[in-house]
């Protein structure tokens, strides 16, 4: 008998800052939906977020969707990989740099995780308002392993001036 794997609850951070990002930031959160074993539950507005990081470049939208999923999170980082080249994200690329599309397995269930490939929960959560601002819209209780619940640290971070859009 083959063993049943459980619905676990993941969210995606989704931000671009190329071409039509609205739009683009649409597609991903369709196309996420419409993976294997995966059913898309609830999707953040859009915001206007300043870039993070050191390089100088445009405004980001950013979002956050809410999906139940049977995949693996390794699994479904790959398919998050492949949805991102679909949608003509570059291989090569600067670190924290313009970009067409980027998703992030932000959480996975209550799944802890290090590997070289994927850390869970994301360790960027606690101080990113383009995540945290996102995620208090479609899931202000859920609690972060290791970290705590996210109205509370969206209440703690920095508001380097995120505009929500709708």
């Amino acid at each position: 008998m083959s063993q049943r794997v459980l619905w676990q609850p993941a969210y995606v951070g989704l931000g671009s800052n190329l071409g039509d990002s609205r739009s683009v930031l649409r597609r991903a959160i369709e196309a996420i939906g419409s993976f294997p074993d995966t059913r898309l539950i609830v999707s953040s507005s859009h915001y206007r977020t300043v870039p993070f990081g050191p390089v100088e470049q445009g405004a980001f939208i950013n979002a956050v969707a809410g999906v139940v999923t049977r995949q693996s999170p390794l699994d479904f980082l790959q398919a998050l990989r492949s949805l991102e080249r679909q949608l003509g994200r570059a291989e090569t690329r600067v670190r924290w740099g313009p970009r067409e599309i980027d998703l992030d397995l932000l959480v996975h269930g209550e799944e802890t995780l290090t590997t070289q490939e994927l850390t869970l929960p994301h360790v960027g959560i606690p101080e990113r308002d383009f995540v945290l601002y996102p995620l208090r819209d479609i899931a202000p209780q859920l609690h972060i392993p290791g970290m705590g619940k996210v109205a509370e640290l969206a209440a703690r971070v920095a508001d380097r001036g995120i505009e929500r859009l709708d």
